[in-house]
């Protein structure tokens, strides 16, 4: 059951990035997002020389080469464990960290450890991070980051998804404690994550409490678990539900300073929208649906030219905007546009003597 749940998975998410009709189809109309709402101010002297940028970045006392990184998808079938070993040997072309989808299959069956050890097996040298869900034990989070030899844990949250899922939890209410418990149990950082439905800052800061290192807003915008969860209901009467939460970078705004590095993933499309999840506060930016969109259209060889493009790219933005790191991203003027604007002044994130524009 858990084998097919995830094959299915990955088929309804690939159809969301590739059907035609579908905003985001490659030949369709351009998928728009709340990210078209963050513009740079152009400052026309304000670039520097490309051999001085530097896309090495460190959060959580983590450093990582780039600040992009492959996020959680898949694992649990063969179909699925041949797709992360392909991720796997990406990343390692291209010194991306990478992190396993979820775990659970291999808690409830060890014999679907080999749709996740590719991941380490093809990427050795390389930073992985395991996934599990809120539901898991400590003894459980130490079994997956022991079988991948993980740098990083991964905790997705997703009570939306579980909702709307047929065979979903329905029981929320102790995940915080789960989390608390599995932050002091294992040996790597816990990072918490969405699964496109976004992290408000006022969950960051109860995430903070609980020993947590890192959290990945993981707004909406890229793959829609609610639609993809309706799909496989045999009355599909959740649709209401879909294009649920935050947007990441609503998200983003809405957790700075909330007392944890955050990481920004969901609806990235591009190396402008990681220059712009960069400068408002996040340290990396991870993506998924295009990645895989990527690998089962053209293969390893095409993912590793994209993920190529998107650092030169990423690259040639930041002298642009005369940003020597990651980091410096976020010293960037950007100006708030839209229904992001309004959002951010709603939250008293900005003042109207802003004007929308964030430093």
């Amino acid at each position: 059951m858990t084998g097919h749940r995830k094959d299915d998975h990955v088929r309804l998410a690939h159809e969301q990035h590739t059907t035609k009709g579908e905003p985001s189809a490659p030949n369709g109309p351009p998928r728009t997002s709340q990210f078209d709402e963050v513009r740079f101010v152009h400052h026309a002297l304000a670039g520097t020389d490309r051999e001085k940028v530097s896309l090495a970045t460190r959060f959580a006392g983590v450093d990582w080469p780039v600040p992009l990184y492959i996020n959680a998808m898949t694992g649990g079938s063969p179909r699925t464990g041949e797709i992360n070993r392909d991720l796997a040997v990406a990343a390692r072309e291209t010194g991306l960290p990478i992190a396993t989808g979820s775990m659970s299959p291999y808690l409830k069956d060890p014999d679907t450890a080999s749709t996740f050890t590719p991941v380490r097996r093809e990427h050795p040298d390389g930073f992985v991070l395991a996934n599990l869900n809120a539901e898991a034990t400590p003894e459980q989070a130490r079994r997956a980051v022991g079988l991948l030899d993980a740098d990083a844990l991964q905790i997705h949250i997703n009570s939306v998804q579980e909702t709307v899922m047929p065979e979903g939890d329905r029981s929320f209410a102790h995940w915080a404690g789960s989390i608390e418990r599995i932050a002091a149990a294992v040996d790597v950082p816990v990072i918490v994550k969405e699964v496109g439905f976004g992290l408000s800052g006022r969950t960051v800061r109860e995430l903070a409490s609980l020993g947590v290192r890192a959290a990945d807003v993981a707004g909406s915008g890229g793959t829609d678990f609610a639609r993809i969860e309706n799909s496989r209901r045999d009355r599909p009467d959740y649709a209401y539900l879909e294009g649920w939460g935050l947007s990441t970078p609503a998200a983003l705004l809405d957790a700075r300073g909330c007392g944890l590095p955050l990481l920004a993933s969901g609806g990235v499309r591009s190396p402008l929208d990681v220059a712009r999840a960069l400068a408002l506060g996040a340290r990396a930016v991870g993506a998924s649906g295009p990645f895989l969109t990527t690998l089962l259209d053209g293969g390893v060889d095409a993912l590793v030219r994209h993920i190529t493009t998107w650092l030169d790219q990423l690259t040639a933005l930041m002298t642009l905007l005369g940003a020597h790191s990651p980091e410096a991203l976020a010293d960037c003027d950007v100006w708030l546009t839209g229904s992001l604007r309004a959002f951010s002044l709603d939250r008293g994130l900005i003042t109207t003597a802003e004007k929308g524009v964030t430093a």
